[in-house]
C-alpha cells in the first residue's frame, strides 16, 4: 500500500466505532515511517467527520490535533463511548485498533 491520502482515508474507515489508531499505525500499515506526512494527510481530510480522523492519536494515547480543534475532537470520541482524561485516552492499549 503507497504513502498517499486515498489510501490513509480508506485505512480510517476500517477503524471501528469506539476503537482508535494512531499516525504511527496508519504510515506502517502504508509501508512507510513518514508518520508527520500521515498527519499531514489527516489533518486535510476533505470528509471529516464522516472518514473518521478523530479516531487517530498519537502513538502514547494522547489526542494530537484536530481540524475543528480539540474541543470537537474530544466530542466526537466521548460520543462514540471513548474515555479521555487528562488529554490521554483512558484504557488506551483495550481499544487500539491495528489493522
Amino acid at each position: 500500500m503507497s504513502l498517499n491520502s486515498d489510501n490513509c482515508y480508506q485505512l480510517l474507515q476500517q477503524i471501528p466505532l469506539g476503537k482508535v489508531s494512531s499516525y504511527k499505525i496508519i504510515a506502517e500499515k502504508m509501508g512507510s515511517k513518514a508518520y508527520r506526512a500521515v498527519g499531514q494527510m489527516i489533518g486535510k481530510n476533505p470528509s471529516a467527520p464522516q472518514v473518521p480522523c478523530h479516531r487517530i492519536v498519537k502513538s502514547d494515547g494522547s489526542l494530537g490535533g484536530y481540524a475543528f480543534g480539540i474541543d470537537k475532537k474530544i466530542e466526537l470520541l466521548q460520543a462514540e463511548g471513548i474515555k479521555i482524561k487528562n488529554g490521554k485516552i483512558v484504557d488506551f492499549a483495550k481499544i487500539i485498533h491495528k489493522f
